[in-house]
């Protein structure tokens, strides 16, 4: 298969943008709004996610495994993301705009099948990014332009908070409106786009595993179980920042009204340092590159729970710090595990990316779970508890330590998971031409035929 040029890799990335829209009014403002505007009992609210979660948590490897067996004339990456994306962006609709007396029952059934649709858009979708390139380095430049976009997603739903406003549509119903609107229109659009622009991968399988064959090599692949290891010990250290960073620049620095611009500046700077990550992992490899942005992120998360009430200029300096790494953090472990999957694929003679991030998803998911199911008992023991009017000394230091110091020592375990890391550009160009190998005769067997 050629390399990607720059208009395919353009039309395969953009609809990483409007995707990325949804996440942070998702997870940020709609339970708010259920909660205020349509005066649901907040436990109710929570318990409702609680589930639509488990039904998310649950359809990564149904959908995993069935973008790898379905194998449609149209293709198995294209035919699920066209018909997964409209049905996400509607459902978002119904999500995002509930009419006057919508219940919890509501919330429920709207946000399970958003969270279904969306996984089938989105594991086929990554799947495919990963079988677009057969290169190492051409693996980290798709993930890099995927990352990119949808960190400019995140942006404009940032951006939109407060221009919507601004425009003459104050509150929260007008943002998520605005918000969703943008998503129904682009999503399709730019979805049909890519289906249009972006080849089908070449399939290369030529065994078709039992589902406990599979879960076997998957078992076997030592660089899988190191790299997912890493991954969920990295994620799990960005869930701690991610989740207490609103009370942390709130509470801790006393500055509520910076909140919004240090988040801006923060994946500005992420969305900045993607081309250097890039050029990063060409000049050593793609493991070394991400163990180097994670060494900066500590250095600057060191800093962090030493600051106090005013210390805004400071954060902000650490906002650009780790800001900077997270387009690493974004862009390299996917890249990487392109890699991985070419270690299945040549050991069990089956191409099965889709299962391969079906994983990946499950483990993000369970990252974030686990740092804000440690995060609030650990700050409500420790005396911060913001909505009791719990606001300790000892509190404060615990919130510090959680949003800073914990992430570095998962961090520093991470990166010695990943430092001698044993695919580099050598071992993976073995790989695929140990898989590539393997192939010619059923080309040419077929070509006969």
């Amino acid at each position: 298969m050629s390399e990607p040029g720059r208009g395919t890799l353009a039309a395969y990335a953009l609809p990483a943008l409007p995707l990325a829209i949804l996440t942070l009014p998702l997870y940020v403002l709609v339970p708010a709004f259920y909660a205020r505007e349509l005066a649901l009992p907040l436990a109710a609210v929570g318990q409702a996610l609680l589930a639509v979660r488990l039904v998310d948590a649950l359809s990564d490897p149904l959908v995993g495994f069935m973008a790898d067996r379905w194998r449609p004339t149209f293709g198995r990456r294209r035919l699920w993301f066209a018909l997964a994306s409209l049905p996400t962006a509607l459902a978002a609709f119904f999500v995002f705009t509930p009419p006057d007396g919508a219940g919890v029952f509501y919330l429920m059934l709207w946000g399970v099948i958003l969270s279904v649709a969306w996984t089938a858009a989105l594991v086929p979708y990554t799947a495919w990014g990963a079988e677009l390139s057969t290169l190492y380095h051409g693996r980290a430049r798709i993930a890099g332009w995927r990352e990119s976009f949808a960190l400019l997603g995140t942006l404009i739903a940032l951006f939109a908070q407060v221009l919507v406003p601004l425009a003459g549509f104050p509150g929260e119903r007008a943002v998520l409106f605005a918000v969703v609107l943008f998503v129904l229109l682009a999503l399709p659009a730019s979805a049909l786009l890519t289906i249009v622009r972006v080849p089908e991968p070449v399939g290369l399988s030529h065994e078709r595993l039992s589902l406990r064959e599979g879960l076997a090599h998957m078992r076997a692949n030592r660089p899988f179980l190191r790299l997912i290891l890493a991954f969920l010990l990295n994620g799990f250290a960005n869930g701690f920042p991610a989740t207490l960073f609103i009370f942390f620049v709130s509470e801790k620095l006393q500055a509520p009204d910076a909140a919004g611009p240090l988040l801006v500046l923060y994946f500005l700077c992420g969305v900045a340092g993607v081309p250097l990550w890039l050029k990063l992992a060409g000049r050593l490899s793609k493991h070394r590159a991400w163990c180097v942005a994670m060494l900066i992120a500590c250095a600057f998360f060191c800093t962090a729970p030493f600051l106090g009430a005013g210390a805004t200029t400071a954060f902000a300096f650490v906002c650009i710090g780790t800001g900077f790494a997270l387009g690493a953090d974004l862009m390299l472990p996917p890249a990487i595990q392109a890699d991985v999957i070419d270690v299945d694929t040549a050991a069990s003679g089956e191409q099965r990316a889709g299962i391969y991030f079906a994983a990946w998803g499950l483990a993000t998911k369970l990252a974030l779970a686990m740092a804000v199911g440690l995060a609030f008992p650990l700050l409500a023991a420790s005396g911060f508890d913001p909505s009791a009017g719990l606001r300790t000394e000892g509190g404060l230091t615990m919130l510090g330590l959680l949003y800073a110091g914990l992430p570095v020592l998962l961090k520093l375990a991470a990166i010695a998971l990943m430092w001698n890391f044993p695919l580099d550009t050598a071992a993976q160009t073995r790989l695929r031409e140990t898989i590539e190998a393997r192939q010619r005769p059923v080309i040419l067997e077929s070509s006969a035929k």
